[in-house]
């Protein structure tokens, strides 16, 4: 065998020549983008803007839980036609009308209630893609770099968004803000066109219906990952209260601390395939997930500024791993069923929405803050001796 057949083709070459990839890659980020200039804002315009009691606004993310149910229906519906493009574009329309739909809110219920009947839809745009992804990549030598690659723009679009939203919101109102991620969500549409991709093979129609024992590693793995998910609502919803209100720092002090994460994280990426390579994944989210718990100490114990900047670093250090392994290994764990894989796993964000919601609304009762950041690190503990076992039997 020659030099040239042995060595790997470079992922961004095959990114960037590959007009999907490609445009996944543009998508992603602006996704990413406009779901991270709302993250932080939407506790603050629900109590500032619609007059939601403290308490009351972390419950908004309770009503993610609609999200798993929208993103089963559309993989399962996916994976039966094999087609991914078109139920993407849906996703994003449904998303772009969810997003403007809150930033014109008059009533308090009406986040609440768009977000349980359109968003949870919304999210099912994301899987559709890496479903597309993974079936051009079948058989590549690089698909693991790939999809890390194209995965890296949508925690690029989180580098960015927190500070453009804490711009946005300050210098033009939180409306105007909901209203920019409306437009970053359907623009997502245009980076891909009218690309078609060939319908994926369809399997057999036994096989349409997944059974519970085979998705049951699946369920298991994407269960864990909801437990170290389960900090982000708490963090996005109440350290921007604690850092502006308790901390007294200034909105550029804030959105820095907060973009810090997934600048880590995007830093990161790369060298967790790598390292994943040598040690297995699973064993190196282990490692992640113990840096979580470190992580929400350092928010709950700190009182500094140091403390949260190091907070987030931490923060990146996990996501850094489970972000560019977390939808490989999902898909590995039902190949027969790629975009049913991806989608219970990317709604899984939805499920730890929705625990950290109310674990952050009877937690700020109960604690305050900044204690409440410490149900979190339990959570974090729990997900690390899970992990650990799973990667024993793996």
């Amino acid at each position: 065998m020659s030099t040239v057949d042995t060595v790997r083709p470079s992922a961004l070459r095959v990114t960037f020549a590959s007009p999907l990839y490609r445009g996944a890659t543009v998508a992603l980020f602006l996704s990413g983008l406009g779901m991270s200039a709302a993250a932080p804002q939407i506790a603050l315009f629900l109590v500032n803007d619609l007059h939601v009691p403290l308490t009351t606004a972390g419950l908004y993310y309770l009503t993610n839980l609609t999200a798993p149910v929208a993103g089963y229906l559309i993989g399962a519906r996916s994976d039966r036609t094999g087609r991914r493009l078109g139920l993407f574009r849906l996703c994003a329309v449904a998303g772009s009308l969810g997003w403007l739909g809150i930033a014109v809110s008059t009533q308090a219920w009406m986040p609440f209630v768009i977000n349980a009947l359109v968003l949870g839809f919304a999210g099912a745009a994301g899987s559709q893609l890496f479903a597309a992804i993974h079936d051009n990549l079948r058989g590549s030598a690089v698909s693991d770099d790939v999809v890390s690659t194209v995965r890296m723009a949508l925690t690029a679009g989180w580098v960015v968004g927190p500070v453009a939203g804490s711009f946005l919101a300050t210098a033009i109102g939180p409306r105007a803000m909901l209203a920019a991620t409306a437009l970053c969500t359907l623009a997502q549409i245009l980076p891909l066109g009218f690309q078609r991709t060939p319908a994926a093979p369809v399997p057999a129609r036994r096989e349409h219906v997944v059974r519970l024992r085979i998705m049951l590693p699946l369920l298991t793995f994407t269960g864990l990952f909801v437990l170290v998910y389960a900090g982000e609502p708490i963090k996005y919803a109440y350290l921007p209260i604690y850092m502006q209100d308790q901390l007294h720092l200034p909105a550029a002090v804030t959105g820095g601390v907060i973009g810090l994460q997934p600048l880590t994280e995007l830093l990161l990426m790369p060298l967790a395939v790598i390292v994943a390579r040598r040690i297995g994944a699973l064993r190196l989210m282990v490692l992640g997930a113990a840096f979580g718990v470190c992580a929400n100490l350092c928010f709950a114990l700190t009182g500094t500024v140091a403390g949260m900047f190091a907070g987030q670093l931490l923060m990146g250090c996990v996501w850094g791993v489970f972000a560019a392994l977390g939808i490989i290994v999902a898909q590995r764990l039902l190949p027969h069923a790629v975009a049913t894989a991806s989608a219970i796993f990317m709604s899984s964000t939805a499920f730890s929405s929705a625990l950290g919601g109310l674990t952050g609304s009877a937690g700020v009762s109960i604690l305050g803050l900044p204690l409440v950041f410490l149900a979190p690190a339990l959570y974090g503990l729990v997900a690390t001796v899970g992990l650990a076992v799973m990667s024993r039997s793996n």
